[in-house]
């Protein structure tokens, strides 16, 4: 599901779970368990598989799982961005394809973001869909977005190809796809030179702020927006969004 390889204490981690590796809850899960297995590496970069680095929630499980899957699941997807977002040494997203939606919420919560030129896409279509964004997500993406395009990113919903989300503020660098994990590996290198403990101490102190507002809003919009997930007309807009987006013979 997730596969480690170790280059000179960096860890690489990449998502292998089925075509587009979707977030499910145990793909969430086993995110969580890989990033507290790699709290000895140096950095991480993390990476992704084939066309995909992820294409965001599996809503054919949230339709198919119902109120009882969701309420397992959203708690674990944001868990996964929290664990990413909070991880004490360098983070480094290496996004080979399209990260949409959650994928890009994995690529925001890292340090360093560096997706592979071409014709992959990157973005957020949330509104689209019709669901709203946890506090985790919604406040990874302000600190991860630069204020001016902040609220056009989250409203028109839109996908960008990497050039164009770099002028956005979503990328930090757009190497050819041959170079990316050399690139990658380069930036978390770079990172991991700095002293460690200064390091996580500093990381911890520039996103204090954005935790701050997460642990805020625990206790009541989170809960809204995880009953809002629950209602039936979530579900249904979800619905609509795959039979309108995903070819009939999938």
């Amino acid at each position: 599901m997730i596969h480690r390889e170790d280059h000179d204490g960096i860890a690489v981690l990449r998502i292998e779970h089925g075509k587009a590796n979707t977030l499910d809850l145990e793909l969430c899960n086993a995110m969580v368990d890989a990033f507290e297995e790699a709290d000895g590496a140096r950095a991480v970069v993390l990476t992704g598989t084939g066309k995909f680095f992820s294409a965001g929630v599996d809503l054919f499980r949230v339709l198919e799982g119902g109120s009882s899957y969701i309420d397992s699941f959203v708690p674990a997807m944001c868990g996964a961005f929290e664990r990413i977002f909070v991880h004490s040494a360098p983070v480094v997203a290496a996004a080979n394809g399209h990260a949409i939606a959650g994928g890009c919420l994995l690529v925001a919560a890292a340090d360093q973001r560096l997706m592979a030129a071409g014709t992959a896409r990157i973005g957020l279509p949330e509104l689209q869909v019709g669901v709203p964004f946890p506090p985790t997500a919604l406040e990874i993406m302000r600190f991860a977005t630069p204020p001016q395009h902040f609220q056009s990113i989250v409203y028109q919903a839109g996908t960008h190809e990497p050039c164009a989300a770099l002028a956005l503020g979503l990328l930090d660098e757009v190497p050819e796809p041959d170079s990316l994990l050399e690139r990658a590996l380069a930036a978390a290198a770079r990172l991991a030179s700095v002293h460690r403990e200064t390091f996580a101490t500093t990381k911890r102190e520039i996103r204090r702020p954005t935790m701050t507002r997460i642990r805020a809003l625990e206790q009541t919009v989170a809960r809204d927006v995880h009953a809002q997930w629950l209602r039936p007309e979530t579900l249904e807009r979800i619905r609509a969004y795959l039979e309108r987006t995903i070819p009939k013979n999938r």
